[in-house]
């Protein structure tokens, strides 16, 4: 059975004995979503839909992926590189002698200098290849690659993160709808007797056995009642349409199983799982390994930097030694060929200033990263203090507020007794009606509040999984 904004005690009672659907993983204890129209959602349902339909898991799961991808990326340092070059030029042949430094600008020219200057221009051609390897790196490709993957790391992580929170803001838009459903059911019955008590004031008016301010007085009541019940439908249409938001689906069509959710869940504590388990927890110790993995990379970047290269390449040109051109073909194909092999080695003598300025800026972050996840650990330690005191103050609620309940019928009925023998007025029984609502609002809110203590219990160790087991039953 389900609950809608129109259900009354009946379907509530009903809802209760519906038997649950399989659990589809030990793990996760979700359970396999239908479509809205086929059958009503269970809070397990909701929360799986939500891990899988909204936005922010699947904005993490993408980081995820590029942060693998950035493993590749720098795995690829491993490989040799090579370079190709093709070129066709038409250009005079003048050359000088003399130092050029090095630029961007000026083309350079080989061969002799010519005794004069002419505009004379040929065909000149190019074709190579270079292949540079680097054997030996002092663990510089490796610091990086562990960098790398200390990153997918925390991108996973974070992942995990993402998807306790959107759960848990699932979980609480689902408990708050039965609330403001519960809550409607109540005001509904409040103004039922509203209504019921104004027709015997008005009929007694009418009679002249009541003043008429009697009638007035209960009129207004009535549309107290009303007013409540208004704003408790309003509540639950904003509750929906914020569980829609996590379902991606519109809230119009929304129907809810309520399962065991308003019932008193036993008093068996949740397992805890422990505060340094918590993914806000390992999410920011995978950020301080990341700022660790950058400081080892800087360590080993002030090495010198061995490449083995070899080279083959083929130019053609036109022009001659002797300052005499070919034909008007001539150095259109490389005819030239060459080839050599050796080894470099760079060295950044300067780098050394700039290279510990950055190792001290990635020091400070790795301090703050610590700080950081000490105020995390200290939040989730006083979230888990308050979380464990509402659920104890839930529970005595609970079970306080049938007390509340019986006293207040009683005195609802006495008062509307006594007015209808002409013993009491219309105030007593206003008062009393009033009391009964809230009565019936409080004892059918009591359960759910343990169970959204529950739910902060579980928020705070990090983990749902308890809870969401304990909802499926």
């Amino acid at each position: 059975m389900h609950i809608e904004s129109s259900s009354h005690g009946a379907s509530t009672r009903s809802s209760r004995s519906a038997k649950p659907l399989p659990l589809l993983t030990a793990c996760a204890l979700l359970w396999s979503a239908p479509g809205f129209s086929q059958s009503p959602l269970t809070i397990g349902q909701a929360v799986e839909q939500a891990l899988v339909k909204y936005p922010s898991v699947r904005v993490s799961l993408e980081q995820v992926s590029s942060a693998a991808a950035g493993i590749n990326l720098a795995r690829t340092s491993y490989l040799p590189r090579a370079d190709f070059l093709g070129q066709v030029n038409r250009a005079t042949r003048n050359n000088v002698s003399g130092l050029l430094l090095p630029q961007a600008v000026i083309s350079t020219i080989s061969g002799p200098v010519l005794p004069d200057d002419r505009l004379t221009n040929v065909w000149g051609s190019a074709v190579g290849v270079l292949v540079s390897w680097e054997p030996f790196d002092f663990g510089l490709r490796k610091a990086n690659v562990e960098a790398a993957e200390v990153a997918r790391t925390r991108a996973e992580r974070a992942v995990a993160l993402t998807r306790l929170q959107v759960a848990t803001a699932a979980a609480d838009a689902f408990l708050t709808i039965l609330a403001a459903e519960q809550s409607v059911w109540a005001a509904q019955a409040g103004v039922d007797r509203a209504r019921a008590v104004y027709q015997v004031a008005d009929a007694l008016v009418k009679a002249k056995l009541r003043p008429g301010a009697e009638a007035s007085r209960m009129r207004a009541e009535v549309a107290l009642a009303e007013t409540q019940l208004i704003q408790s439908q309003q509540s639950t249409k904003i509750a929906k349409a914020a569980l829609a938001q996590f379902l991606d689906s519109p809230s119009s069509g929304l129907s809810l199983a309520v399962g065991p959710l308003l019932e008193t869940p036993p008093a068996e504590p949740l397992p805890a799982t422990g505060l340094q388990q918590h993914p806000a927890i390992q999410e920011q110790a995978a950020a301080v390994d990341e700022i660790k993995a950058r400081e080892r990379a800087l360590e080993r970047s002030y090495f010198p930097r061995f490449n083995l290269q070899g080279t083959t390449y083929a130019r053609g040109t036109g022009s001659h030694a002797d300052g005499t051109t070919g034909g008007s073909l001539s150095g259109l194909g490389p005819n030239i060929q060459n080839w050599a092999f050796g080894m470099s080695v760079t060295f950044p003598l300067f780098d050394l200033p700039s290279l510990r300025a950055r190792k001290e800026i990635e020091v400070h972050r790795e301090r703050a990263q610590l700080a950081r996840r000490d105020q995390i650990l200290r939040d989730l330690q006083a979230q888990a203090e308050k979380a464990s005191a509402s659920l104890e103050g839930a529970r005595l609620v609970a079970a306080n507020t049938p007390i509340q309940l019986e006293a207040a019928r009683a005195a609802e009925q006495q008062a509307t007794a006594r007015y209808k023998a002409g013993l009491g007025n219309i105030v007593e029984v206003a008062e009393a009606q009033r009391l009964l609502t809230q009565s019936e609002i409080d004892n059918s809110l009591a359960q759910l509040n343990i169970w959204r203590a529950m739910l902060g219990v579980s928020l705070a160790e990090g983990d749902l999984a308890p809870f969401l087991l304990k909802a499926a039953r």
